[in-house]
């Protein structure tokens, strides 16, 4: 069985993933995927690299406890969230939120739910390399704006 959560440095392959999500579940209606990049420009300056860091155990214990929470809310078949750490460059793929469910909404709002709560309550420190040198990346915020509507707290408070 694939693990639900998985933080890694390596990179992943988008319809490898969602196959393994489905594989043998006739009652998957709706697949969401979602996946998010490293941008090249953030806050007016552009981006030559980003480092992310993590406590390994710590991190995957929350975000599991994000996916139990969806869990709850949402009548879901599957979820999968890779998220990548070590250093990333501009395009490369960061975090791959993936959810199965028999309805399609179910499905958006699944994965919208665990990006929004990833964004605010996931344990990762990021860093980016600028021409003016490194900066450590700052809660936005938009995410906390982005939570309320779940009901959820803020994680950056």
């Amino acid at each position: 069985m694939t693990p639900r959560v998985s933080i890694r440095n390596e990179d992943f392959d988008i319809g490898a993933e969602v196959a393994a999500l489905r594989a043998g579940d006739g009652g998957v209606g709706a697949v969401c995927v979602f996946v998010g990049t490293v941008r090249d420009r953030n806050d007016g300056s552009s981006v030559r690299s980003m480092e992310l860091e993590h406590y390994p155990g710590m991190t995957e214990k929350s975000i599991e406890g994000m996916v139990d929470e969806a869990v709850r809310r949402f009548d879901l078949r599957g979820v999968r969230v890779i998220h990548r750490v070590g250093l990333l460059q501009p395009q490369d793929q960061i975090v791959l939120v993936a959810v199965t469910s028999s309805h399609r909404g179910e499905s958006f709002r699944a994965c919208e739910f665990l990006m929004d709560y990833l964004k605010t309550h996931a344990p990762f420190w990021k860093k980016e390399q600028t021409p003016e040198g490194e900066r450590w990346v700052d809660a936005r915020v938009a995410d906390d704006e982005a939570l309320k509507r779940w009901g959820l707290p803020s994680g950056n408070a």
